[in-house]
């Protein structure tokens, strides 16, 4: 398999996502949470946010208009029809509450084969409107290849 890396070091445009307090609360209901910080106005004003906090797996939500960019690329080169979700890992920074604006940015981080296969991985960085930090995140995706 020879992999084409022209890709690699590449950044995508910038995707901004306007969190909201009912797609926190599907978000968290949707996964099983049940802190009344992700549901309750009320119970999320008292621990002192000013609105529902998002758990902090909500950042596949507001990443997902930007890496989909990235994964979509077709000077990237993902086989689709072989692709195989290799995994995610995220570092937080300050709580993402609704009412907030997080604008992410995607690169190109890595591209490798190993054992017959493709590794795409994939770099994230989201801030909130004040300009910090609140996630960044590692993507890999695998392509297997076609028999």
């Amino acid at each position: 398999m020879a992999l084409d890396t022209r890709a690699l070091g590449r950044t995508f445009e910038p995707h901004t996502y306007a969190v909201g307090r009912e797609k926190i609360r599907e978000f968290a209901r949707a996964v099983g949470e049940s802190d009344a910080l992700y549901l309750d106005l009320d119970a999320a004003r008292a621990a002192g946010h000013r609105d529902l906090v998002a758990p902090p797996m909500f950042a596949v939500v507001y990443c997902s208009t930007a890496i989909e960019q990235a994964l979509f690329e077709p000077e990237v080169g993902i086989d689709f029809a072989m692709l195989v979700h290799g995994g995610q890992e995220f570092e937080w920074g300050p709580l993402v509450v609704a009412g907030d604006e997080i604008t992410t940015l995607v690169s190109v981080s890595d591209i490798h084969e190993r054992v017959g296969m493709a590794f795409y991985g994939f770099a994230s960085r989201s801030t909130n409107q004040r300009g910090e930090l609140v996630c960044s995140g590692t993507w890999t995706q695998i392509v297997r290849p076609r028999p």
